[in-house]
């Protein structure tokens, strides 16, 4: 069963949060899954009860402007419509720009009479993931007509990676303006956080690809600035508001490395007693839980994981045998083309992303969106998962969220 009246009258819409200056777009993820299959939506007792499709967050909700623009209604901000910069009618390898190229151009981007686009923060950029989409993983064919992108295409242009240019279909990655605060790949690599709506990911990329600047496709924004920046207010009860998104957070994670299932559990066990006073806890979605970092800290160059220190973070220790924080589970399946496609969940590393790239690295920086199994064993991953070796933890930790309203 799909997220409608039985998730509703169970748990109810989360509020529409008007008093929320940033509320946080839907994922608008509308299928529930065990631990590697779509099923029926569990209820109250059951296993899986809780995750993503089951909450009704405020509702991704677009006006086409007719003038090549698109204005997202619930966070205010004005898109380009298309990555078709050069306005040839395709998206190619010919509408990438490099980090410094796409900077200069909005200087002097003028769009139905807008002359003050920007570059998205990594933030603004990802209100506009849609979790409808599925993952490439297990697609066998260069065609994409098959697929499905992370972004609503009913209202906006996308493209994949140029096959006929020799990228791969993945490559369908978006810039943002935000920089990693540290080098990737060994402390080698100026890295950029992207948003990929081809494979449903926000990495860090190196700016330098081969000896020559890494390119990527653009959609610059326009509008209010403040969206993805949180106002947080210590409750001193063990709770933190965000005023910005209108969310409340536990303030210390559970301590403890759960597994998907299991932290979608933990939530249940902590709204039957009450915790912290209140009964209607949840495992967030991916994007509730990447409005939480802090994308001006890395555990390189502040010590410290990317979240404000008003949280409490447990402590790790990574695959390289060096102190970190944790990756931390949504409730977000990340589905994807296999016999098996509920078996990945989406996370957020708010400590280094690590790979196996010559020996164990950070590869896509602390911010990152990836995905873990939700079931199995980590030691069958021993050099990771993936083209960059994305490390396999199967095992991640929880914060818990709950709407302020």
């Amino acid at each position: 069963m799909r997220k409608a009246l039985l998730a509703t009258l169970l748990l109810g819409a989360a509020p529409a949060l008007a008093e929320a200056p940033f509320p946080i777009p839907d994922t608008m993820q509308d299928a529930c899954y065990d631990a590697t299959q779509e099923i029926d939506c569990p209820i109250p007792g059951e296993a899986f009860f809780g995750q993503d499709a089951q909450y009704a967050g405020p509702q991704q909700s677009y006006t086409d402007n007719g003038d090549g623009t698109v204005t997202d209604t619930v966070t205010g901000l004005m898109w380009v419509q298309t990555p078709d910069l050069n306005g040839d009618g395709s998206i190619t390898v010919a509408d990438k720009l490099s980090l410094d190229e796409a900077l200069a151009g909005a200087e002097t981007f003028d769009l139905a009479g807008y002359d003050d686009w920007r570059l998205p923060t990594i933030t603004e950029m990802y209100s506009l993931m849609n979790f409808q989409g599925i993952d490439p993983s297990g697609y066998a064919s260069d065609d994409p007509s098959g697929l499905i992108p992370f972004i609503d295409t009913d209202v906006f242009d996308f493209g994949y990676g140029d096959t006929e240019a020799g990228e791969r279909l993945i490559d369908g990655q978006m810039a943002s303006s935000t920089r990693y605060v540290w080098n990737t790949m060994h402390g080698e690599a100026e890295t950029l956080f992207g948003v990929n709506f081809a494979d449903g990911r926000i990495k860090g990329y190196g700016l330098d690809f081969f000896g020559r600047d890494k390119t990527f496709y653009i959609m610059y924004v326009r509008g209010p600035v403040g969206y993805g920046i949180p106002d947080l207010t210590d409750n001193g009860d063990g709770t933190v508001t965000d005023a910005a998104s209108g969310l409340m957070w536990t303030q210390a994670d559970n301590g403890e490395a759960l597994n998907w299932h299991d932290a979608l559990a933990w939530a249940e066990r902590a709204n039957a007693g009450s915790y912290l006073g209140h009964d209607d806890w949840r495992l967030p979605n991916v994007k509730e839980l990447q409005a939480l970092v802090d994308y001006t800290r890395s555990p390189d160059t502040t010590g410290s994981a990317a979240i404000d220190p008003i949280f409490q973070i447990s402590e790790i220790t990574n695959e390289a045998g060096d102190p970190d924080y944790p990756f931390y589970w949504s409730s977000t399946t990340h589905a994807n083309f296999t016999d098996q496609p509920g078996t990945f969940a989406a996370y957020v590393s708010f400590g280094r992303a690590m790979g196996y790239m010559n020996g164990w690295t950070d590869v896509h920086g602390a911010g990152a969106q990836r995905s873990d199994p939700k079931i199995g064993d980590a030691a069958d991953y021993p050099q990771g998962n993936g083209p960059q070796g994305d490390a396999i933890r199967v095992l991640n930790y929880v914060r818990l969220v709950r709407d302020a309203g």
